[in-house]
């Protein structure tokens, strides 16, 4: 027997799910993209525990979500172009095998998500400081501000790093 919360999401997803998914998917050209996008949506709501009846207004709570999960689908693709790029300029011995690839997307991404929501010249300076192995005078240099704001920008940096919930 269903209980009484399933049937509200039930009947939630029943009203609203080809709405979605017709709305993603005037946005983006890949209909398996826009599946998954919607079915990510719903997920999403779901995992919030918001009771559906109190939402006032259920497509724009829907296409705000759909709109940032397209967001962080399009970065995360960026991202991984990025890194694809930049392998294929490697002599063939440095390469790394296509397990460490892999390990190196997933790390990649992890690291992206974990500093969004970050200002990029922000973003900038921790990678500069953790990647590169640059110093606060170095990255001073690099982005052209004072030694005080990188301080300034490590610290907000590292205070979003340990507050994150990443799931």
């Amino acid at each position: 027997m269903s209980s009484p919360t399933s049937g509200k999401l039930e009947s939630f997803f029943n009203s609203h799910h080809h709405w979605l998914l017709r709305h993603v998917q005037r946005q983006l050209s890949n209909r398996a993209d826009a599946e998954d996008t919607a079915s990510e949506t719903f997920c999403q709501v779901l995992s919030s525990r918001i009771d559906t009846d109190e939402i006032q207004q259920p497509r724009a709570y829907l296409s705000t979500i759909a709109r940032r999960l397209m967001f962080d689908r399009y970065r995360r693709r960026q991202l991984e172009k990025t890194y694809l790029d930049y392998l294929a300029t490697l002599p063939e011995g440095l390469a790394p095998s296509a397990e460490e690839r892999t390990l190196l997307q997933e790390a990649l991404t992890l690291i992206d998500r974990t500093l969004d929501g970050l200002p990029l010249a922000v973003k900038t300076a921790f990678l500069y400081s953790q990647i590169d192995g640059l110093g606060y005078t170095e990255i001073a240099q690099l982005l052209g501000v004072s030694e005080r704001t990188v301080r300034r920008y490590m610290k907000q940096a590292l205070s979003h790093c340990y507050l994150i919930d990443l799931p």
